[in-house]
């Protein structure tokens, strides 16, 4: 297997809001809000659900990549319930191997909301449910090892039984990415983080605003000169500026697409990730990766949601 991916197994709930529902219910605008089962219940009684879809940030770039005829599988903890079902068909639908024998859990599978505001940001509520409670029993270690590269997501790193599953799935790797996901997790996980990109992560996803707090710097330049020193490999979204790698001693740009019809940011960062992945296993180049990776983030902004029918 080409990648197998570790990430929560949430179902995505895609909804257009105005901007005062964003205000009104103390959301901050493109951050990611944890909740509990209570108060997610009570936001989506005011919504209009435009689509549901099988999501989690890595399962979208897994699903990515399989699109691009890459062999991947995916884990992540779901109840057996009748999200967790949709779940695990849709992952099926997409020819992604789900390493996951669903159980009765006492807690439901987990659900996001997904906020479109009319200049197509995305604010993120989200109900983890099952899935933030993944552990070190649900990782497989002969999967892991037959994989070339492990691909977690910063989203799931909490204290406790995630952490251990992470720690584990990495100790039977052959090479190890990971995307930072939010500034949130990033504010929230800060040391550990750290530790990661230092010792651990053979590449790094991360944005602009999320690498540069991640290390407490306030110029571009602070961020080339760390992943120079560490000798590590970063690769960075920066909007309209485009995307950057520094790759060891190597730095490789590429431009951002023009004159897009923009639509929905959400999966931006998690395609990106699939495209430029998926050169990278290809054996294509930094640049070519990052092209790639540039072209499948472009595509999905342009639609609803965080799939592709490609």
């Amino acid at each position: 297997m080409k990648i197998i991916g570790i990430g929560n197994a949430i179902v995505d709930v895609i909804c257009k809001v105005q901007d005062k529902f964003i205000t009104q219910n103390n959301l901050t605008k493109s951050t990611m809000k944890l909740v509990d089962e209570a108060e997610f219940k009570k936001l989506l009684l005011a919504l209009k659900i435009e689509e549901t879809v099988s999501g989690g940030s890595v399962a979208n770039s897994i699903v990515g990549l399989s699109q691009l005829g890459d062999k991947v599988g995916f884990i992540g903890k779901i109840s057996d319930d009748d999200l967790g079902n949709k779940y695990k068909e849709g992952l099926k639908k997409e020819n992604v191997q789900f390493f996951y024998s669903k159980k009765k859990e006492v807690i439901p599978t987990g659900t996001c909301l997904i906020l479109i505001t009319p200049d197509s940001e995305r604010t993120m509520v989200t109900f983890l449910g099952t899935a933030g409670k993944i552990n070190e029993n649900d990782i497989n270690p002969d999967v892991i090892k037959d994989s070339e590269i492990l691909f977690l997501e910063g989203y799931l790193w909490d204290e406790g039984e995630p952490k251990k599953a992470f720690e584990k799935a990495i100790s039977y790797s052959n090479k190890v990415a990971m995307s930072l996901s939010d500034l949130f997790c990033v504010d929230r996980h800060k040391a550990h983080f750290l530790d990661l990109v230092r010792s651990k992560l053979d590449i790094t996803f991360a944005n602009e605003q999320e690498i540069m707090s991640l290390i407490n710097v306030d110029k571009f330049d602070d961020v080339i000169n760390f992943f120079k020193e560490i000798n590590k490999t970063i690769i960075i979204t920066r909007g309209d500026k485009g995307a950057v790698a520094i790759n060891k001693k190597e730095i490789v740009e590429c431009p951002a697409k023009k004159n897009l019809q923009i639509k929905d940011l959400t999966g931006a960062g998690d395609l990106f990730a699939s495209g430029f992945l998926h050169g990278f296993i290809n054996g294509k180049s930094t640049k070519e990766s990052l092209e790639i990776g540039t072209e499948m983030s472009s595509k999905v902004i342009q639609i609803i949601g965080a799939r592709l029918n490609i």
